[in-house]
């Protein structure tokens, strides 16, 4: 049997045979890309949902820029549920998805069988659709201007003021998508001052002194195994079909930068999914053990891959 079937294996003597396989038990993994999607997927949602009770995950959170996900999660749930593992969704106010829309937003909150827990654990600003990620992306000056762009001073563009009273009012989890890090301060700062409790920032591009900033100001930081492989070095259809790479990080980069805040504001997550990447379970847990090789306590990672992100999404249970 190869590692990557034994990844995915169901029989637990199988999983207890793999090292950092106990790192996995109650585990959450917030971004999984299962949903349906113009790229090639290596797995759908169901059988994520498989493998993640197979492994003795305590929950999955999935990740789609076309459209609202608590719907599949909600569907998950209902089918699945007797399988142990959460399955929760939300909604990335891409295009493709709605836009940045507090319609949109309203709808996501609402989305399910009104089962409890149904509806979107986090509302995203976009991930790709951001003036800072557009640049990296090498797109035209149209498509920047087209896009989310935080300004430095003023008021957030509307409608981002009535979207952050609706996650504040819902409890949900503010997702700041791919800003700038300035730009990431800036919505963070606004949101609490809105009453957000739940602020969950993407910081593998940040530096150590901007990630304690966010921590400081009750931020929750997120990691993710994606930026450490080999699926940077080769251009890849996020939103539509042009190819486009991102900087790798690499996991000593990452370990540092973790150093920078504690434990209980660190989420760390697979952003598996892709054909390119192993499924979302060996994809976390090869990060994992990435980052324990790098120093990185064994306890402080069951407290970033369990504790903290159930926490910050609410879990049932």
């Amino acid at each position: 049997m190869t590692l990557l079937e034994k990844s995915c294996a169901t029989e637990p003597d199988d999983r207890a045979l793999l090292p950092g396989a106990d790192l996995l038990l109650g585990a959450v993994d917030g971004h999984v890309h299962a949903c349906p999607h113009i790229n090639h997927r290596s797995l759908d949602v169901f059988q994520a949902v498989r493998q993640a009770s197979a492994a003795g995950m305590r929950a999955i959170g999935l990740m789609d820029n076309f459209a609202n996900s608590s719907g599949l999660a909600a569907l998950a749930n209902r089918q699945l549920g007797h399988l142990g593992v959460e399955v929760f969704g939300g909604l990335i106010m891409e295009p493709a998805a709605g836009g940045i829309d507090a319609n949109n937003v309203r709808i996501a909150l609402k989305l399910g069988f009104g089962a409890p827990g149904d509806g979107a654990r986090f509302i995203s600003l976009p991930t790709h659709h951001t003036r800072y990620i557009a640049r990296i992306e090498s797109r035209s000056e149209d498509y920047v201007r087209a896009c989310l762009g935080i300004p430095k001073s003023g008021p957030l563009p509307d409608p981002l003021p009535e979207i952050l009273d609706l996650i504040a009012e819902a409890d949900v989890v503010l997702n700041t998508g791919h800003l700038a890090a300035a730009e990431a301060l800036r919505v963070t700062e606004d949101a609490v001052k809105r009453g957000v409790g739940r602020i969950l920032v993407p910081a593998s591009h940040y530096d150590a002194s901007t990630v304690a900033d966010l921590a400081e100001m009750g931020a929750h930081v997120e990691f993710s195994f994606f930026f450490c492989t080999h699926a940077t070095q080769t251009g890849l259809t996020h939103v539509d079909a042009a190819r486009n790479t991102v900087p790798p990080v690499s996991a000593p980069e990452v370990a540092a930068l973790i150093a920078a805040a504690p434990a209980d504001k660190v989420v760390l997550s697979g952003d598996c999914g892709v054909f390119l990447l192993p499924p979302p379970v060996e994809g976390l847990r090869e990060f994992l053990l990435l980052l324990e090789s790098c120093g990185v306590e064994r306890a402080a990672l069951r407290c970033m891959v369990s504790d903290t992100p159930a926490a910050l999404f609410r879990l049932n249970g």
